[in-house]
């Protein structure tokens, strides 16, 4: 677990012992409540959030009929810092996705 003391501190307890506070505060519980477009954006090596996860979300989201994306970016970390064409490419793909959800006005220079 990724830090365990502020999430200790946050939530009153470790994952094992207050299983419930931590149900009840996980998005993955509440994913049928989403309704908005959502694109994910995830390192495959990311050692903060387990790409297990993004995958997990991007599955969920399409059954439940959410435009959903998500992109991988190979041999990255968290913050994909391993090739910079990957920033470009993170925040090309960020700016279509707004220009096609409502946000018409974004621009990629």
């Amino acid at each position: 677990m990724d830090l365990p003391v502020l999430f200790h501190h946050l939530f009153g307890g470790y994952p094992w012992d207050e299983s419930h506070i931590y149900q009840t505060q996980s998005p993955i519980f509440q994913l049928d409540r989403i309704r908005t477009p959502t694109l994910i954006v995830t390192g495959e090596k990311d050692i903060r959030v387990d790409p297990a996860q993004s995958y997990m979300l991007e599955r969920s989201l399409y059954y439940l009929g959410v435009p959903v994306s998500l992109i991988v970016f190979p041999g990255e970390g968290h913050d994909l810092t391993i090739n910079p064409w990957h920033g470009k490419i993170k925040v090309r793909e960020e700016l279509k996705w707004l220009q096609k959800y409502g946000y018409r006005t974004a621009k990629f220079y």
